[in-house]
């Protein structure tokens, strides 16, 4: 595997090693020794499985200590575009954020750390997207941004996205409260 820093500290843009041949291709996707080499030393505790149709825009999602996250995203199925944002007031890269494709084509994965909001859009017909968290889903200490906070100026390269009621009525960074911040 690739491990590739992003501009923001601790996102990683991750690319395994793909075996091909006339079949078809292996490729591993987690190696905790490999991850370790490079300080991401985490215990996954829960895989979850989303999928949605094109257009569908996820996010921005985050949890609060003591349940914040660590994610590992990846895509088996499709092609979204991959965003996380830096919800940690005291960094010098605060408000920014990072967006990348991941697919079934280029298999990359996105590792987002604690302290970072995190949400996609799908690019292709649907799309499959499998994480890896090293906490439990908390539905008290979960919070979000809107996807359309003009402070971030997210290009989600969808037009007229399908939102959840949640997401839609989500905050925009401005009006959060302190305790709702890292």
């Amino acid at each position: 595997m690739i491990f590739e820093q992003t501009p923001l500290q601790n996102v990683w843009l991750i690319k395994p090693k793909i075996f091909g041949d006339d079949r078809g291709h292996f490729l591993e996707t987690y190696r905790a020794s490999q991850f370790k080499e490079h300080g991401l030393d985490y215990d996954f505790v829960q895989d979850n499985i989303s999928y949605s149709k094109k257009g569908a825009l996820r996010g921005l999602h985050y949890q609060l200590p003591p349940a914040s996250q660590v994610k590992l995203i990846m895509v088996p199925h499709g092609e979204i575009l991959d965003v996380a944002v830096d919800m940690r007031t005291h960094s010098p890269t605060y408000k920014e954020h990072y967006a990348t494709i991941l697919s079934s084509q280029n298999r990359y994965m996105m590792l987002i750390p604690t302290g970072f909001a995190h949400g996609f859009s799908v690019l292709s017909d649907d799309a499959v997207v499998s994480y890896k968290c090293n906490d439990y889903y908390n539905p008290e200490l979960e919070r979000g941004v809107r996807w359309d906070d003009p402070e971030l100026n997210i290009d989600w390269k969808v037009i007229d996205p399908l939102l959840s009621d949640k997401d839609r009525n989500l905050s925009l960074l401005e009006d959060l409260s302190e305790k709702d911040q890292f």
